[in-house]
């Protein structure tokens, strides 16, 4: 199912013509602060949410985006 979070390892999913690598994080080992790209509002430490990334070549660690995962679920374009 497009846009699913599974839990466990990275999920590959198609979006925006792209392949991305998700994968739901539980947010108790996370410390630091994260804005979601979609909704451009905090994601606290410890907060469960989703790590999005480039499952290509040209993707890198900077392109890491951390998502509420409502926020990924409802993202435009999914």
């Amino acid at each position: 199912m497009p846009g699913a979070v599974h839990r466990g390892g990275p999920q590959r999913v198609t979006w925006l013509g792209r392949a991305w690598l998700v994968r739901p994080l539980s947010g108790h080992s996370s410390t630091r602060t994260y804005r979601c790209p979609e909704c451009h509002h905090e994601i606290a430490p410890g907060t469960p949410h989703v790590v999005v990334w480039p499952d290509d070549a040209l993707g890198s660690v900077d392109d890491r985006r951390h998502w509420h995962t409502v926020c990924w679920r409802a993202r435009r374009g999914g």
